[in-house]
C-alpha cells in the first residue's frame, strides 16, 4: 500500500494506462532518491548509474509484484530490492561489452562477458545451452520493438536514447522491457534452467 496505507501500489502498476504511467515515475523518483542516500560517498555510483539501477530496480519490483504481501509499506518493500539491485551490481560484472552484431534472424545479438575465462566442461554445456536458448527466443519470439529494446538496454544505452529512438516515452520502455523479460525467463523456465544456473553458466556469484 501507499505511505499512509491508502493506495494500491500493485494494482496501479499492473493496470495499465496513466495510472501505471504515473506511478512508475513516482516510482522512479523514490528509487533515485533512495539510492543516491544509499551509494553516497561511492566514487563508482555517478548519476549515470544511479539512473540505471534505478532502471533496473523498477523491472526487479514489476517481476515481483506477486511477492508483496503488504507486510509493510509498498515504498519500504520496493526501496529494499532496490538497494539489493544497486549493491549486487557493485560487487559484481553483469553482463557487459554486448555487441549487436547485426539484427538479423540467426545471428545472436547479445554477447555476454562470463566471469571466468576458462570455464570446466560442465560450466561450458550450461553456458552453451543458454546461450543457444536466448538466441533462439530474440530471434523467433520477441517482436522487433522488444528485441531493440532488450539489446539496447544491454547495450548500455540510456534509457533516454533507447525510448527517443522507438518513438516511446520511458515508462512505455518500462514495459517494453518488462514483457521481453519475461518471455526470456519463460523459455528459460520452460527448459528447466533457474535463475542459479545462469549465474552458474556464467561464473557469476549467487545473489
Amino acid at each position: 500500500m501507499g505511505e499512509a496505507g491508502d493506495r494500491d501500489w500493485v494494482a496501479e502498476l499492473r493496470e495499465g494506462g496513466p495510472a501505471t504511467d504515473r506511478a512508475l515515475e513516482e516510482l522512479r523518483v523514490l528509487f533515485l532518491s533512495g539510492l543516491r542516500r544509499a551509494l553516497s560517498g561511492r566514487a563508482a555510483a555517478d548519476g549515470a548509474l544511479i539512473d540505471d539501477l534505478a532502471q533496473e530496480a523498477t523491472l526487479r519490483v514489476l517481476d515481483r509484484l506477486d511477492s508483496f504481501r503488504g507486510e509493510s509499506r509498498f515504498t519500504t518493500w520496493a526501496t529494499a530490492i532496490a538497494v539489493r539491485v544497486a549493491m549486487t551490481e557493485l560487487r559484481r560484472a553483469r553482463w557487459r561489452d554486448v555487441s549487436l552484431g547485426g539484427m538479423a534472424p540467426g545471428a545472436f545479438p547479445v554477447g555476454l562477458e562470463p566471469v571466468d575465462r576458462e570455464p570446466e566442461p560442465e560450466r561450458m554445456a550450461v553456458r552453451a545451452e543458454i546461450l543457444d536458448l536466448l538466441r533462439r527466443t530474440l530471434d523467433a519470439e520477441l517482436t522487433d520493438r522488444q528485441r531493440t529494446a532488450l539489446v539496447s538496454e544491454l547495450q548500455g544505452l540510456p534509457p533516454e536514447e533507447i525510448a527517443r529512438g522507438l518513438g516511446i516515452n520511458r515508462n512505455a520502455l518500462y514495459k517494453l522491457v518488462h514483457d521481453a523479460r519475461k518471455k526470456l525467463k519463460a523459455r528459460l523456465i520452460d527448459a528447466g534452467l533457474s535463475d542459479d544456473d545462469v549465474r552458474y553458466g556464467f561464473g557469476m556469484p549467487s545473489e
